[in-house]
């Protein structure tokens, strides 16, 4: 079962999020039946969603992650909410690219220059909307810098996908430390330390760290007060009845046009792939 720890450091200057999201990747890479790369880059920023999800107040508010950029990939959207519950999509799933020279799936090429769109619903009259360009197209490196730049919260940001050779995920997670407003100089420094030092994350799993583990690893000279542990997951809450709004929105004039074509229609949901048909007789009521 994955898992979401959220802690602190006993000083107060230091808050930290870890998550395992092996099977929710898996879920995912089912759902859309995504190559390795595809996978890693989906992965890497559901984790990241489950993660600044859980910084949300409220179970109800809800985080948007979206990566647009003019690598082969297109784009990768994630949704996540304060309960722990996360999906999301890559525009092409079946984007194939070579390894790169030091044998890591290519994120970055399949994503190439674009921008990182952050969007907060924390049910106020307008969004919370922040954007930057990415600076690397590796998702981690890109949180880090909305983070500095749109939030001005100095983090360390991991992230990471193995794919196994039959394509299922064989490790996922990452973890965020954030430096609190009283972080001391000596803080700082132990910190910059302990994170040269360390391995990659999905190393950390493969030799059989767990989530606490990893965190008091990367937090090594700190006591560190873990506050909070949940199981995030894949969910996906669409229905026939939001799918029949979304056919009201688009007017009735297109749907005369539908209808004049004598077609059953089929709609697809991004998320999960689940197909929801309607005949005739099902436009006709819509209008």
């Amino acid at each position: 079962m994955d898992k979401l720890l959220r802690a602190t450091t006993k000083n107060g200057e230091i808050r930290a999020f870890a998550v395992n999201t092996k099977e929710l990747v898996n879920v995912a890479r089912s759902y859309h039946q995504t190559t390795p790369v595809a996978s890693a880059a989906l992965g890497r920023l559901l984790t990241a969603g489950v993660m600044m999800g859980s910084m949300l107040k409220g179970e109800q508010e809800l985080l948007t992650l979206n990566i647009k950029g003019d690598g082969p990939i297109g784009g990768v959207l994630v949704t996540a909410n304060g309960a722990g519950q996360v999906k999301g999509y890559v525009n092409n799933p079946l984007v194939d690219l070579p390894l790169k020279v030091n044998g890591k799936l290519d994120v970055s090429g399949a994503i190439g220059v674009g921008n990182l769109t952050v969007i907060k619903d924390l049910g106020m009259k307008e969004p919370y909307v922040g954007q930057v360009e990415l600076v690397s197209g590796e998702i981690a490196e890109d949180i880090t810098y909305y983070y500095a730049s749109s939030e001005q919260t100095p983090s360390v940001v991991a992230l990471g996908v193995l794919v196994d050779t039959d394509y299922s995920i064989k490790q996922s997670g990452g973890f965020i430390i954030q430096l609190l407003p009283q972080a001391k100089e000596e803080t700082i420094v132990q910190l910059e330390k302990n994170i040269q030092e360390l391995p990659s994350i999905t190393q950390m799993f493969e030799s059989g760290l767990d989530e606490e583990a990893i965190l008091k690893k990367v937090l090594e000279g700190f006591e560190v007060l873990v506050h909070d542990i949940s199981s995030p997951e894949y969910y996906c809450n669409c229905s026939r009845e939001r799918v029949e709004k979304a056919l009201i929105t688009i007017g009735k004039e297109e749907l005369d046009a539908m209808i004049q074509d004598g077609e059953p229609i089929e709609m697809n949901c991004h998320f999960c792939d689940k197909k929801y048909r309607f005949e005739m007789e099902d436009l006709k009521k819509l209008i």
